[in-house]
């Protein structure tokens, strides 16, 4: 387990008075590539979203408007970090656990490695400490 979560800036082209557009640049800053995409929205303020893990997924987390506060979790190190801009994308590695707090209308689009599968998720807190640990030594 070598990856961590890390930000990622996105290419942003435009100006005030036309408006922008913020990109991957044909994907070559994205550190896989992208067999998913979802957004989430409607969270109500104070809801704790995320709570899991994946076995082999790994996310590229953009908080299109809003806010997205965003614990990350290896096992071994914790960081926090704050998605504010639709130019920047935080990279979640296979083996996270995240725990995502919205601000009002807030919309989080979510790029992943993998389709769904939900033999992927690990949602339980223990469970996840425990496989960290094994994957650490």
């Amino acid at each position: 387990m070598s990856a961590t979560p890390y930000l990622l800036p996105f290419t942003k082209v435009g100006s005030e008075s036309i408006g922008y557009i913020a990109s991957t640049q044909f994907a070559r800053s994205l550190p896989f590539k992208v067999k998913r995409v979802f957004w989430t929205y409607g969270t109500p303020t104070g809801v704790q979203r995320g709570q899991h893990a994946n076995k082999a997924t790994e996310e590229v987390l953009v908080a299109l408007t809003g806010s997205i506060t965003v614990e990350t979790d290896m096992g071994r190190s914790k960081e926090t970090f704050v998605l504010d801009s639709p130019t920047q994308g935080l990279y979640i590695p296979a083996m996270c656990w995240t725990n995502l707090y919205f601000t009002e209308g807030t919309i989080g689009l979510c790029l992943t490695s993998t389709d769904f599968d939900e033999a992927d998720y690990i949602r339980d807190y223990q469970t996840f400490k425990r496989m960290a640990a094994h994957i650490a030594l």
